[in-house]
């Protein structure tokens, strides 16, 4: 991955939750293929991290597709390997997302609303926030990037 990739990493997100993805598989997908990987797994394993861990509220699906990503590129592949490159990228990539939107919360992002129920559905409907994810995801995939590139 290159550093002048970043913006087309994060179009590329963005495209793939227009697509009909959702955020954590949109991330997930994009900086996979930036790096070369194609696999029909990817979108398979972070389907229940999309709407803040299956709509409960909980951490942005944007946030944990961009975790997923980091795993991939600096993961351990034996008990023996270290830990250390994938936890410190991702506690670098937690605290960037942070900054930026104030929290890694799901409903907190959303402006409260609760997609568990049918009131907070309408309510992401009705407000149009699905442009709101869709964006995020693109700035979440441009940050798992920037976390990446600074690690070659």
């Amino acid at each position: 991955m290159e550093g002048t990739a970043i913006p087309e990493v994060g179009k590329s997100a963005e495209a793939f939750f227009a697509s009909g993805f959702y955020c954590a598989e949109s991330v997930v997908l994009a900086i996979a293929r930036d790096m070369g990987i194609d696999s029909e797994v990817l979108p398979n394993a972070a389907t229940g991290f999309c709407s803040g861990m299956s709509r409960t509220c909980g951490i942005c699906g944007a946030l944990t597709g961009a975790i997923m990503a980091v795993g991939l590129s600096l993961g351990r592949s034996t008990p023996t390997d270290s830990v250390a490159p994938a936890y410190i990228a991702t506690q670098q990539l937690v605290r960037a997302f942070e900054s930026e939107f104030g929290s890694r919360d799901c409903s907190v992002l959303l402006g409260g609303c609760d997609l568990s129920t049918p009131e907070g559905q309408e309510m992401f409907t009705a407000q149009g926030l699905g442009r709101r994810c869709q964006q995020i995801t693109g700035k979440a995939a441009e940050m798992a990037a920037r976390v990446l590139v600074a690690k070659r």
